[in-house]
């Protein structure tokens, strides 16, 4: 009796251990695509309770950025069943991610500079004489964010 018993748990054990490789899909959405992808929507599920523009809640971004990438969930689910099978390469692309998401946290900080100096004129020098290297940087921070305004940032 205890051999058996033995036996089940073993089987146990061993059948609750799982390295599921999933086959590659048909539609698999390619790797840069679904880095771009994935930060648009950690982006969308992070901005579900802040208001537009229009102070107007918009309560599921998720449709606007299927609709962007022009895919389903459905096409979503079996891409991301299948990086997320590999971890080496799904790790890689989640760095990805973080790295486009800290970009993006640092051209919203130059915006918020360029701004704040637009309002204030003389926030980098106190005494009210901008010296040439600070109205070059100003310059270069200013051709910077027309580039962003462009959409060059990704």
């Amino acid at each position: 009796m205890n051999k058996v018993l033995y036996f089940f748990i073993l089987m146990f054990l061993v059948s609750c251990t799982s390295n599921t490789i999933y086959k590659k899909p048909k539609d698999l959405i390619p790797k840069d695509s679904m880095v771009n992808l994935l930060t648009d929507m950690y982006l969308a599920s992070s901005a579900k309770n802040i208001k537009n523009k229009n102070l107007k809640k918009l309560s599921n971004y998720m449709v606007v950025v299927y609709e962007k990438y022009k895919i389903d969930t459905v096409r979503f689910d079996t891409s991301n069943k299948y990086y997320t099978s590999r971890i080496d390469e799904y790790s890689e692309m989640l760095n990805l991610v973080k790295k486009n998401i800290d970009s993006l946290y640092d051209i919203y900080i130059i915006k918020q500079r360029i701004q704040d100096s637009l309002d204030r004129p003389n926030v980098l020098n106190l005494k009210g004489k901008e010296t040439s290297k600070e109205i070059e940087e100003g310059k270069k921070l200013q051709e910077k964010l027309y580039e962003l305004d462009k959409g060059n940032h990704r």
